[in-house]
């Protein structure tokens, strides 16, 4: 229908409504294109960054093949410089140095790299009707239920008595053993069946078996036990005691996948917030010398409340500001409170079997392109970054001027629970921060899924953000 075919009625709606549509009608087909074509590398990243280590792991040769180098607090950078810092091995900061002073402030998109999981207790092995177990202690919040009979991977790290180290991972190839939480079958489970779904499973029933075979030997007890621990020695080198001294986690085994027929969305564990921290470092290649110093955070211990001198409740982003601006006589506060943010975090889309729990005029969906969310908390916003609106329009427009496919959204129906990101901790060093994020179905699961196009989109914002002016 042609402008002079259409109501005064149509057009004024037009211009006054909030026009909302699905990005694979609105985008091209050469963009719908360039989202699954991302998505492939995408997909390889996820399958194989599954924990905070293996993400900084990777970082560090990838980034460096790109120029970048360890960061020294006591060199003068200029435009174009690419450093990056590497802490613990658990969070990270990369940043490419702007044309403007620093006491301009920077640019800085900040993700979690951690995701719920199952950790390792400190003594975690023990046998059981002649079955060799590992009692787990579960990492952020999960649905308990979700993660029996599921295949297992288990990953970390491994400090020995005199001090080395051994890097574990078993679980993802095929010749590898899998592990998994086991469930009672239906017929013996009328009690277990009873309870509250969220004690389907309870915290001390996730364990995982890891045995079966016992050490050949009549006289010693706990054969199976003894089996196992004789295998890890000589595969790792280590004893019952190192457990303690130790990080390992249980997480899916397996690769994301592509889903649905059309190949419109990625399942995959760790969506949240990888999704977000692989756009994120991305747009930062993509966005070459930029205006203003381009910074990219990537923070631990997001899931269970960003505390630590990992998390993002730590330091690691205010000492880099202040470390950077030294040489120069520029106090970090200063670079801090004239920078701008976005924590690039997922966001709930409206699930079509569970509608109740979210109000659909203020929830993301699926193929909507990335959500701007303005605050999350709980019970009236309580503990949120609240973007003032100066802020939300100075991205708005940003992403409407570089064709970002952009919605807004809540975390669900005000009553209904609610959550948190990052945003608050940086707001608080006086950054103008506002959430931006994938939408995600299944959050917090062993496989959660999201959209192509929306995982693009991240991609395209954090580009756009790292080279405005």
């Amino acid at each position: 229908m042609s402008e002079k075919e259409k109501s005064a009625g149509t057009l004024l709606k037009e211009k006054l409504f909030l026009q909302k549509k699905n990005g694979g009608l609105l985008l091209p087909e050469e963009e719908i294109r360039a989202a699954y074509e991302y998505c492939e590398d995408y997909k390889r990243f996820i399958s194989f960054c599954k924990t905070e280590r293996e993400f900084t792991d990777w970082c560090v040769p990838f980034l460096e093949e790109k120029g970048f180098r360890p960061f020294d607090p006591k060199h003068k950078y200029v435009a174009g410089d690419k450093i990056y810092l590497n802490n613990r091995h658990k969070a990270f900061v990369a940043a490419v140095v702007g044309k403007r002073p620093l006491d301009e402030g920077l640019h800085i998109a900040a993700a979690h790299i951690d995701s719920p999981r199952l950790d390792l207790k400190p003594n975690p092995v023990y046998e059981d009707t002649e079955l060799a177990l590992f009692k787990t202690h579960y990492y952020g919040g999960i649905k308990r239920y979700q993660w029996s009979v599921t295949p297992l991977a288990l990953k970390g790290v491994v400090i020995r008595a005199d001090g080395t180290s051994v890097t574990v991972s078993v679980g993802e190839e095929e010749d590898e053993p899998s592990f998994c939480v086991t469930d009672l079958l239906p017929h013996l489970a009328k009690e277990q069946m009873d309870r509250k779904l969220a004690d389907g499973l309870k915290g001390e029933e996730l364990n995982v078996i890891v045995g079966s075979m016992p050490f050949r030997d009549d006289e010693a007890s706990e054969l199976v036990k003894l089996n196992l621990l004789n295998l890890l020695f000589e595969k790792y080198g280590i004893t019952e005691a190192d457990f303690r001294s130790a990080e390992l986690t249980f997480v899916p085994a397996g690769k994301a996948r592509d889903m649905g027929f059309d190949r419109g969305l990625i399942g995959a564990y760790g969506h949240d917030d990888r999704v977000c921290a692989y756009g994120e470092l991305t747009g930062l290649l993509a966005a070459g010398v930029p205006e203003y110093t381009a910074v990219a955070c990537f923070a631990d211990k997001e899931e269970t409340g960003s505390d630590g001198p990992t998390g993002m409740n730590g330091k690691m982003l205010a000492y880099f500001a202040e470390d950077l601006g030294a040489p120069y006589g520029i106090a970090g506060r200063t670079i801090l409170c004239a920078s701008k943010c976005i924590s690039a975090d997922v966001n709930c889309a409206v699930d079509p079997t569970f509608p109740d729990v979210t109000e659909k005029n203020n929830s993301a969906y699926l193929n909507y392109g990335i959500v701007i969310t303005k605050y999350t908390g709980s019970g009236g916003k309580y503990s949120t970054n609240d973007a003032p609106a100066e802020y939300l329009g100075e991205v708005r427009r940003l992403f409407d001027k570089e064709h970002v496919l952009w919605q807004t959204g809540e975390l669900g129906k005000i009553d209904n629970g609610g959550g948190g990101t990052v945003a608050k901790y940086i707001s608080r060093l006086g950054v103008d921060t506002v959430d931006v994020g994938v939408p995600l179905l299944s959050m917090h699961a062993p496989m959660e899924i999201a959209s192509k196009i929306d995982i693009l989109m991240m991609h395209r914002a954090s580009e756009a953000f790292y080279r405005a002016k």
